[in-house]
């Protein structure tokens, strides 16, 4: 299998706010998925690319108090966080998706935001799809960015989302992976593959879509500046949330953030 590459994202003070900050508005397009997939009461249920906990703790949620859930990153500094977060059903180990192997199977799989990254994800499940029992149940939840918009159309949203979108792949990370998913789970040789997208949309007072696009950029701004995707001074990062806010007010736009695909599907019996 292909090394890990470069998470480009990181995993500094701000950028576990901002992972905290998306968590929470994802949360519910993350839970419908996973129930309309069938995550449910007393399931076994390993999540990679588990970072902060967040997906562990709503699939420890749904599985309940006889179920179990265990979550594995490569991050030790994100671990650790999440380590002082877990609920009772919820436990944690730092280790690479690519080679991780539990001797007992698991009921279900999930992952969020993780195939994202991965140059490799039909070898990854190919890999991983001997975690699961015959006919367990692999979710994997990721994002469509090519879905971010403003409506009606805001100029530096459409600015920014260009910069994002060109700094994901500079970084060789897929960040129009969403209508894949399905594709990609039959190919790593799942059956009965699904797939459902959920998209949030923020009304024009309510400042959280702005602030989650800016929060990336601030983070990808690195790798935009060294990529020559934009300059420091094109991306004026001192004022830029606040450029956002006034020219979504200005529109009366609704700010639609990157639609969340779930594709699932199931270990041939």
């Amino acid at each position: 299998m292909n090394t890990s590459p470069r998470y480009v994202l990181g995993s500094d003070a701000p950028e576990i706010e901002r992972l905290d900050r998306q968590a929470a508005a994802i949360s519910a397009p993350t839970r419908l998925l996973m129930e309309t997939a069938g995550i449910g009461p007393g399931m076994r249920v390993l999540d990679f690319g588990s970072g902060l906990g967040h997906v562990a703790e709503l699939a420890g949620e749904l599985v309940g108090p006889e179920g179990s859930v265990l979550g594995v990153d490569q991050d030790e500094r994100l671990l650790a966080i999440a380590q002082g977060r877990r609920a009772a059903n919820v436990a944690f180990i730092a280790a690479d998706a690519r080679s991780f192997r539990d001797p007992d199977p698991f009921d279900a799989l999930v992952m969020r935001l993780l195939l994202f990254h991965l140059p490799d994800a039909v070898e990854v499940l190919r890999h991983q799809i001997q975690a699961l029992r015959p006919g367990g149940l692999i979710v994997a939840v990721d994002y469509d960015i090519g879905a971010m918009r403003c409506e009606p159309a805001v100029g530096l949203v459409d600015t920014a989302c260009g910069w994002m979108e060109a700094a994901f792949r500079s970084a060789h990370a897929n960040p129009r992976i969403g209508p894949a998913l399905a594709g990609i789970l039959r190919e790593a040789g799942f059956g009965d593959v699904e797939t459902l997208g959920v998209q949030v949309y923020f009304q024009p007072d309510d400042p959280r879509g702005c602030a989650m696009l800016a929060a990336v950029i601030r983070t990808l701004a690195p790798q935009i500046v060294a990529q020559g995707i934009a300059s420091e001074a094109e991306l004026g990062l001192a004022s830029f949330e606040e450029r956002l806010r006034q020219q979504v007010a200005a529109a009366r736009a609704v700010v639609l953030v990157p639609t969340v695909v779930g594709a699932w599907g199931r270990r041939p019996a």
